[in-house]
């Protein structure tokens, strides 16, 4: 059987994003967004609202701060109390999930978006993404950058500005590009 090339994106497997299927899905989020991020001054009942219409789980007390930037929106799960604070970025061609109770600084980009490495398939148009999973209670300081496929653990901590390229262990706090596990210091 073949498979459409959102199918094949959503399976986290080589596809063409120029694909009409996959560009009429942007194009619809594009419009989400330009109503999402006009909704500042509502109330969080109606902003609640416009994000269960376009993310796969909103779950209580979830809040996304206009602006805020995403790919397709259906691919996002929030548990209930995560809070995403202003110009948040979420590249979703695959999952992301974010726990309970998750804290989630201003400027941060969750990138699920990869690129082939070799040059050859790069050329020809070919991209992948790779999912994201934040656990619950989970604080990502302002400017933190999550990197295609990371894992993090319940509790952790992600310092501002940090770019986080592997798994993250719950419990663990890690800072700087690229992040890295901080060692506590003997008292």
């Amino acid at each position: 059987m073949i498979r459409t090339e959102k199918e094949k994106m959503l399976a986290g497997e080589l596809y063409h994003a120029g694909d009409p299927e996959i560009q009429a899905d942007l194009a619809a989020t594009k419009a989400w967004l330009v109503r999402y991020n006009a909704s500042l001054g509502l109330a969080p009942a109606d902003r609640r609202g416009l994000l269960v219409e376009r993310l796969a789980e909103v779950g209580p007390d979830a809040v996304i701060r206009p602006p805020f930037f995403c790919d397709y929106g259906f691919n996002i799960a929030l548990g209930a109390g995560v809070f995403l604070n202003f110009n948040c970025v979420i590249l979703d061609v695959v999952p992301v999930r974010i726990g309970d109770g998750t804290q989630i600084g201003p400027l941060v980009q969750i990138l699920t978006a990869d690129h082939p490495r070799d040059p050859e398939i790069r050329r020809s148009g070919l991209e992948f993404g790779r999912p994201i999973t934040i656990g619950r209670n989970v604080w990502i300081g302002g400017g933190a950058m999550i990197m295609p496929g990371v894992a993090v653990g319940d509790d952790a901590i992600i310092g501002a500005g940090s770019v986080v390229t592997r798994d993250v262990a719950p419990g663990a706090t890690v800072v700087g590009n690229p992040a890295r596990a901080v060692v506590p210091k003997a008292t």
